[in-house]
């Protein structure tokens, strides 16, 4: 299976020649002629000593998937021993079974030791978030970033696959110095991208793992049947972010009345304002219509709370004054604010 960028598209060329090397490089592990592949590829000769070449999706998965069948080994190269065509689909299949996200993810990362113990998957949460990283047992040599690289796409491209939705990156990592395609990293990734890290990992919104997965065994028998173009191609069936609407509210209810505009929010979620409006509508509601509800909230907290001033708490609500907040509340909650506490006392 072969990951790619989210926004990629089989005409667009984005996968570095670096990586068409990286396969190259399993032909001669294995003492095998590469002409086949790079010519399903349609890769020619030039583009192998470019630094800055590139192919299209649709020619790595063309190069990539001959070179996996031919060698009959998934991992091209990467590991002390072949990873034999559908080693990865094993994985799959024994991850598809799990409730949610999260105990999928653990199911990964424990069964991909059966697969190889040269290196390790871990999954960590947080109080906010949720880290994938990758421990290396051994010496990766000139395939290190290929290999690093491919195996947290195919991880990620699974999660989004399984749960039916976008899952966006706060930040990836890899152990070693930025490469002269560094360029290609936000779009493969997140624009956060580290290098010279401890290790190669990806960190994202923990509230993913408590998602469920909305996919059958028959939906993964289906995939598997075109899982390289699917997996090139991870993000283009995942247009929603079943998490979006959380993850607008929190960012709200962090400013605590501070006067955000949909540039700060979308900033915020790593989008561009005219994708995030264009999902919110999708998901049925609207910026404004989020901010009112961070208000409502965070008033209610400080009336229930008790002693601040009612004026204060228009303040931190985000009103110009008390009366307009006491107006808007009462049409929230059929209540005036002092009426409101005053259930709580």
């Amino acid at each position: 299976m072969t990951f790619q960028a989210a926004t990629a598209t089989p005409r667009r060329a984005m996968t570095p020649a670096a990586f068409v090397r990286g396969v190259v490089a399993a032909y001669a592990r294995y003492g095998r002629d590469p002409a086949e592949a790079l010519s399903k590829g349609q890769v020619l000769p030039d583009l192998l000593g470019s630094r800055d070449g590139r192919v299209t999706a649709a020619q790595f998965e063309a190069l990539a998937g001959h070179a996996m069948r031919e060698l009959d080994d998934e991992a091209l190269g990467w590991f002390s021993r072949r990873l034999p065509w559908g080693s990865y689909g094993m994985l799959c299949r024994a991850s598809i079974t799990a409730p949610t996200l999260e105990v999928a993810l653990k199911r990964w990362c424990r069964h991909h030791r059966l697969l190889t113990e040269d290196v390790l998957f871990e999954l960590a949460t947080g109080e906010e978030t949720a880290t994938i990283s990758i421990r290396e047992q051994r010496e990766l040599g000139d395939l290190r970033e290929f290999c690093l690289v491919t195996l947290l796409r195919y991880v990620l491209g699974f999660s989004c696959w399984s749960i039916d939705s976008t899952i966006a990156l706060r930040a990836a990592e890899f152990p070693y110095a930025e490469p002269g395609h560094v360029s290609v990293y936000p779009t493969i990734f997140c624009k956060t991208v580290r290098f010279d890290a401890g290790r190669a990992s990806i960190c994202f919104d923990r509230h993913y793992l408590s998602l469920p997965l909305t996919r059958s065994a028959a939906d993964l028998d289906s995939m598997l049947k075109g899982a390289l173009r699917l997996t090139v191609l991870p993000y283009r069936p995942y247009r929603r972010d079943r998490l979006l609407v959380e993850r607008v509210r929190r960012v709200l209810r962090a400013a605590r009345g501070r006067s955000l505009g949909a540039e700060d929010v979308a900033s915020e979620l790593a989008l561009s304002t005219r994708t995030m409006h264009r999902r919110l509508r999708e998901e049925a509601t609207s910026l404004r219509e989020l901010k009112e509800e961070a208000k409502l909230e965070l008033a209610k907290l400080e009336l229930m709370r008790g002693r601040t001033p009612i004026k204060r708490i228009a303040e931190i609500a985000g009103f110009r004054n008390e009366k307009s907040f006491s107006r808007a509340f009462r049409n929230w909650t059929g209540a005036s604010p002092r009426e409101f506490r005053g259930r709580y006392r």
